[in-house]
């Protein structure tokens, strides 16, 4: 995930930003897996009345997955993008005011498959349970990697398959990852106790929440959708401890909640890229202060000093840079599809 529109102002400058966001989209982040996207971001970037439209709207709210998911959340289907505009034009007051009322709170258990990899690191350091803080947890679905069923695929070796044990919190949707140059996790995290910090957490309980979460989910990922639909049955059962509220100001209470035993990991995926850098510096400051595990998986951008150590990895590949403290460990698709070693 890339830098997001950040400036305020309607300028000249503003707007060939914005261009550059949705080139960007089009190019890096739709072009491999959503063809639809691909055409709309492509379609937006040289369209003069929907980026002034655009810039009318605060800059963290001029974003694509942001315009097209509550275009999808209020009907727009349409694969050429001649049609998607008419439609969404014809519809911006409602499509603008969802724009202004929501958030891209993607929430895809799947990058738990990828997450695993730093989560079963902590473990193998320290055997005690762990105790999940996920910032910008949406609606919590990726704080269960102790609740999905598993298959790590190998080239040239057998696919390895984890499962929750018998008596468990256990999803009825398997997720996979394929791994290239990595080792699979040997068993699924240990997991005590689940905290999420959310501006606007999601609650799947609540047929628009749920609708809005399956309306962030991309044209041609449809099967994604069983995933949330898992997860939701999951929430049913045992509920994570959800905080409304800036990550920043809330995470030293959260942290304060952490049983006694347990392992403390903050984590979070496709987050930081929404925070100011300021904000991302106290951020981790917090978290480095605190002395707690973490782990990052965003942008090769978006944590200082990756992208440095990483000159061989390529900002122009779509996905994150998966980091245990600070240490990055590898290269993961969008949704936890796949991971690789990073090329250092």
């Amino acid at each position: 995930m890339h830098e997001l529109p950040d400036r305020e102002f309607a300028d000249a400058a503003s707007l060939a930003q914005l261009q550059e966001h949705y080139r960007v989209f089009a190019e890096v982040e739709a072009a491999p897996v959503s063809p639809r996207y691909a055409r709309w971001a492509a379609g937006v970037a040289e369209d003069a009345e929907l980026l002034q439209r655009l810039l009318g709207l605060p800059s963290a709210k001029r974003q694509a997955n942001l315009l097209f998911a509550s275009a999808q959340f209020h009907g727009v289907q349409a694969e050429a993008w001649a049609r998607a505009r008419e439609l969404i034009l014809s519809g911006w007051a409602q499509i603008s005011a969802t724009m202004r009322d929501r958030a891209t709170q993607t929430n895809e258990p799947g990058r738990i498959a990828a997450l695993n990899l730093a989560f079963s690191a902590i473990q193998d350091d320290d055997d005690a349970p762990l105790a999940l803080i996920e910032v910008g947890a949406s609606a919590g679905l990726c704080l269960y990697p102790d609740a999905w069923p598993t298959r790590y695929l190998r080239a040239g070796q057998p696919d390895r398959e984890l499962a929750p044990p018998e008596g468990s919190l256990r999803s009825t949707v398997q997720l996979s990852c394929e791994l290239s140059g990595l080792e699979a996790p040997h068993a699924l995290p240990r997991v005590g106790y689940r905290a999420g910090i959310d501006l606007n957490p999601l609650d799947l309980t609540d047929v628009e929440d749920q609708r809005w979460l399956e309306s962030l989910i991309w044209p041609g990922m449809e099967y994604r959708i069983p995933r949330i639909r898992a997860g939701a049955e999951i929430l049913a059962q045992d509920a994570p401890a959800m905080f409304a509220g800036d990550l920043n100001d809330r995470l030293a209470q959260v942290l304060d909640q952490v049983p006694a035993g347990m392992t403390p990991v903050v984590f979070h995926t496709a987050v930081l890229a929404y925070l100011s850098r300021q904000d991302r510096r106290r951020f981790r400051s917090q978290v480095e202060a605190a002395g707690v595990r973490w782990v990052s998986n965003e942008g090769i951008q978006i944590i200082e000093g990756i992208a440095e150590r990483l000159p061989r990895e390529s900002e122009a590949e779509s996905g994150f840079v998966l980091s245990l403290d600070g240490e990055p460990l590898a290269r993961t698709a969008p949704h936890g599809q796949a991971a690789r070693a990073l090329h250092r």
